[in-house]
């Protein structure tokens, strides 16, 4: 049953390669770690937002997949845009619990930062992003054993079918400090690829 809602773009980071709806726009042959990959993508984009130095691994990776895929949107972020955030992983902020955990357990070095204890719940991520665009509409984190596209479907279409926001951005982001992977799309009335549990695995798996 074809739900009326099409998805109108997607980004996928992984590998060390960063792909916009299909095309690969960046790519990386070196072999980098996780944090010096994603900070060389985010300047290659030349995108002005200094903020993301400071953001844990879960967060840079989901800004910048985001942010490739709102950019094009041209939204005015003066003003309110009705675009709900339903995000997934299966690491939950693994990394950085165990970065703050590591923390208080140091009894010659003993610091638990408040600028790492806020990453420390995974939704925080739609938190960075709803700041700069200013997305004040509904957000859910959910978190799954692997990539859940049949869950993501069903719940946007009723969202989206609800009047709950004018468009969604979903997908799946996870980093568990050193494997990652962000494959995000938005979800709108407008598009050519119906919004479906098949074409979203077929995206997730181009």
């Amino acid at each position: 049953m074809e739900s009326g809602f099409y998805i109108k773009s997607f980004c996928h980071i992984k590998d060390n390669k960063v792909s916009l709806n299909g095309s690969v726009i960046y790519d990386d042959k070196d072999t980098l770690e996780f944090l010096e990959f994603i900070k060389a993508a985010y300047r290659s984009f030349d995108i002005k937002y200094p903020k993301f130095f400071k953001m844990d691994g879960l967060s840079k990776l989901a800004f910048l997949a985001s942010d490739l895929i709102l950019q094009k949107e041209k939204l005015n972020i003066e003003d309110e845009n009705n675009i709900a955030i339903v995000f997934s992983n299966k690491s939950s902020s693994l990394d950085t619990d165990e970065k703050h955990q590591e923390s208080i357990q140091n009894e010659d070095n003993y610091y638990p930062s408040p600028a790492v204890f806020v990453y420390t719940l995974p939704n925080i991520c739609i938190g960075e992003i709803s700041i700069k665009y200013k997305l004040h509409s509904e957000n859910s984190f959910f978190i799954f054993d692997s990539f859940n596209a049949e869950y993501l479907s069903d719940y946007t279409n009723s969202l989206l079918s609800a009047n709950k926001a004018n468009e969604a951005l979903c997908g799946w982001v996870e980093f568990d400090g050193v494997a990652y992977d962000a494959f995000l799309y938005l979800v709108s009335k407008e598009g050519t690829t119906t919004h479906t549990k098949q074409n979203i695995v077929n995206l997730y798996n181009t």
